[in-house]
């Protein structure tokens, strides 16, 4: 009886004390080290136009190095920068991709993604891995264009209204805030779970709320999932968007398997799966007497890389 009791002792202070062990989730940078994130989306579009199907395809790519100048109570301060940047797109009326590694100077938009590469800008981050401040990433845009004197001025402001909503201060915090916002508030235990909410800003606007879970604790990593619910924001309001005034009443989910460098905090690999429907309306204009909506849905791989 007393060895029974005992071993039931022994049992119980194991399994509380394996109960009690948290884990901080959170970045943990060095200053003067950089870290690298690679990005691949894949995106594709499935829409009804005047009752006419349009597919379009979309793979966009870039590589972005954060380096931390200094660790600061609230964080982090770094220097980022742009590495490479791609993207291509099939569609009905043809295929078109550029590339900042391209080297024909017959490519106007491909040169201009060369010229955004090595220009660092400036961002703090905490260690959960919101973003608090850009500084002069909209300086960056201010002076690639002065790279390209030749470019009619209503074309350099077309060009630059598409790069800041692909590559803007809104599109970088909403991109870096998908994979490395997904941090607890406080230690966790493996199988607990924490509520994270962000914005995407550019293009369509889009509030995304997120279960996340600690799944495992391997050899290198913590292993997060996340669940997600997305939904357009404001509805009823309309943006502009390619000189057209647009609205969006689209919603879905989202799946996030996410590794985690034990040490670092940082992103090591991350796989997102992205399903959206709903439709689009365009404002009537000179052109198009009556509002038209666009039933649509969307699909988006992404993957997410330190390397």
């Amino acid at each position: 009886m007393k060895k029974l009791i005992l071993s039931t002792i022994v049992a119980l202070s194991v399994a509380f004390s394996c109960q009690a062990k948290k884990t901080e989730l959170s970045l943990h940078l060095q200053q003067g080290k950089s870290y690298t994130q690679v990005m691949n989306s894949h995106i594709n579009i499935d829409q009804q136009v005047q009752g006419r199907q349009m597919k379009i395809q979309m793979d966009i790519k870039g590589s972005m190095t954060y380096h931390v100048t200094a660790v600061t109570a609230a964080g982090y301060d770094m220097d980022v920068q742009y590495d490479s940047l791609s993207m291509s797109m099939q569609m009905p009326m043809g295929n078109r991709s550029f590339s900042s590694e391209s080297n024909d100077p017959s490519d106007i938009f491909s040169s201009i993604l060369k010229s955004m590469k090595n220009r660092p800008f400036q961002v703090k981050m905490t260690p959960k891995g919101k973003i608090t401040e850009v500084k002069n990433l909209d300086k960056l845009f201010e002076s690639m264009f002065a790279d390209f004197p030749q470019l009619p001025e209503q074309q350099k402001a077309q060009m630059k209204a598409q790069l800041v909503r692909s590559y803007g201060e809104d599109a970088f915090k909403g991109n870096v805030e998908m994979t490395l916002a997904i941090y607890p508030d406080k230690p966790v235990s493996k199988g607990d779970t924490w509520v994270v909410e962000n914005k995407q800003k550019s293009g369509m606007p889009v509030e995304i709320t997120t279960t996340y879970t600690y799944k495992a604790d391997e050899a290198n990593d913590y292993l997060i999932t996340g669940d997600s619910k997305l939904q357009t924001s404001n509805p009823d309001q309309f943006v502009e968007n390619n000189g057209m005034q647009m609205k969006y009443n689209m919603d879905g989910t989202m799946t996030s398997e996410i590794r985690v460098d034990k040490t670092t905090g940082w992103i090591k690999e991350a796989k997102l799966k992205q399903e959206m429907q709903g439709t689009t309306t365009v404002k009537a204009n000179a052109q198009m007497p009556n509002d038209m909506q666009i039933p649509m849905t969307m699909h988006n791989d992404m993957t997410f890389t330190d390397k």
